[in-house]
């Protein structure tokens, strides 16, 4: 068992857990980006959004939503990002999918990246690249 997270979910390395389940574990990152930052997994190991079956996915953002809740009620956030590093290009250290909901109070200085704009008929052609293959 090399996977960090799987080692967490079994219990050999600690964590500072806040919501659990059978199916899903949510402790706070140790790195966190705002206090509360917290990272949402399935207890059972997947790489990425991809491997991980519809059903277990659907639990997992059950629980996001929970933490979400609890986030903005508990310690007065506004609201809260979500993201998903999906594959070590996007950012993802650990190959177990996780939710990160960092929460957000006005001044934290957390900025999202930036934005661009699609040249003449580039959104036209991505759209229908990406039709083909989306059932």
């Amino acid at each position: 068992m090399e996977c960090l997270f799987c080692k967490i979910v079994a219990g050999t390395i600690p964590c500072y857990k806040i919501y659990e389940d059978e199916n899903v574990l949510a402790f706070l990152d140790i790195a966190p980006v705002n206090p509360g930052h917290t990272l949402v997994i399935p207890k059972k190991h997947h790489q990425n959004i991809e491997a991980i079956p519809q059903e277990e996915l659907c639990r997992v953002i059950a629980a996001v939503k929970k933490i979400g809740l609890a986030l903005k009620s508990r310690l007065s956030v506004e609201g809260y990002n979500i993201q998903v590093n999906n594959d070590p290009i996007s950012g993802q250290i650990i190959p177990h999918l996780h939710f990160h909901i960092v929460p957000r109070k006005p001044g934290d200085n957390l900025t999202l990246w930036p934005q661009g704009k699609y040249g003449p008929n580039e959104a036209e052609k991505l759209a229908a690249q990406l039709l083909q293959d989306i059932k």
